[in-house]
């Protein structure tokens, strides 16, 4: 049948289910408002094959997946139960939760660390050390000053040593027109994939290899609140996330092709060769279990705490709850 018939098959469908769910022939499934950390992106794949291969509806649940008109929306508008589940960062999480915002982590996406120091190999940079007297550039105080201070001393050189320019978030035209010798906050498969379509052999330091303690890079967040509420609907949120994960590592092209069909008319570009070498980049890190180990947490979080991010560690116990089985 060609595809057209394939989609006016599926309205059908769909209103027959419909109404037989409004009679009371099955269960209707439940809602659940669910917000992206950013634009979609590779990152993102395991969500998208989550939705187009059914899991969410396997789970009986209705996703509607919201794309944030700011960066800052995901956390905020969890918190303040506007969103059921987002995705976000363990150290933006727990920076949150030390300024009392009421959210938590129950699922994981990406389970290791994306965030390096990036160079280009022809500056002749091959050790922290060599940063010493250097430009670095940077997108966000604080959390960045942490990891170069951690990683300059991991190598006995210290931060001071170095040169920290604010290029907002232009960190790849920074480094390609040499106003800046480094940048951190780059991350190894998205900064360096934009980079080596330039032309150019790349260099990184990995902030786990140097002492920062290794993290959770993107994760699944709701509130204290819709924890207490919702708990069976996000277990099966989580478990529908899972299956998305699996899928996309068991079949990578055809969840990227699922990707590419959930977005590519609000963007033509989206199966362009940027996205295919970053999604490529990216299958490493996708989390292998939904199980959250409390020592990760309470590391990175003692860490944040050691490097004045935030005040004081927040209890480990108020940053996780694991929601698999």
């Amino acid at each position: 049948m060609p595809r057209k018939g394939w989609g006016a098959a599926f309205i059908t469908l769909a209103m027959v289910v419909g109404t037989a769910a409004a009679a009371g022939g099955m269960p209707a499934p439940t809602p659940i408002t669910f917000m992206l950390d950013w634009f979609p992106n590779p990152d993102h794949v395991p969500l998208y094959a989550a939705q187009a291969e059914g899991y969410f509806a396997q789970e009986g649940l209705r996703v509607a997946m919201q794309v944030p008109a700011n960066p800052d929306d995901p956390l905020k508008l969890t918190a303040a139960g506007r969103v059921d589940v987002a995705v976000n960062y363990e150290p933006n999480l727990i920076l949150a939760r030390a300024q009392t915002l009421p959210i938590r982590s129950i699922g994981l996406l990406i389970g290791h660390p994306l965030n390096t120091v990036m160079f280009l190999k022809r500056t002749g940079i091959r050790s922290p050390k060599d940063l010493v007297g250097k430009r670095v550039g940077f997108s966000v105080t604080g959390l960045e000053d942490a990891f170069i201070d951690q990683i300059m001393h991991s190598d006995g050189a210290a931060e001071s040593n170095v040169k920290m320019v604010n290029v907002s978030f232009d960190l790849v035209p920074a480094l390609l027109t040499h106003k800046v010798d480094a940048v951190v906050g780059a991350y190894r498969n998205v900064e360096r994939v934009q980079i080596e379509l330039q032309g150019q052999a790349v260099g990184m330091f990995e902030l786990e290899k140097y002492g920062v303690p290794s993290f959770y890079e993107l994760v699944l967040i709701t509130s204290d609140q819709r924890l207490a509420q919702r708990r069976p609907a996000l277990e099966q949120f989580v478990r529908a996330v899972s299956r998305g994960i699996a899928f996309t590592l068991a079949s990578p092209d055809a969840a990227f092709a699922d990707y590419v069909h959930a977005n590519i008319r609000g963007n033509p570009k989206i199966n362009d060769e940027f996205n295919r070498r970053s999604f490529r980049a990216t299958l490493p890190y996708y989390a292998r279990s939904q199980v959250q180990a409390g020592a990760r947490w309470d590391d990175f979080d003692r860490w944040l705490a050691a490097h004045k991010v935030i005040s004081s560690a927040v209890p480990v116990d108020q940053l996780y709850t694991n929601l698999a089985r």
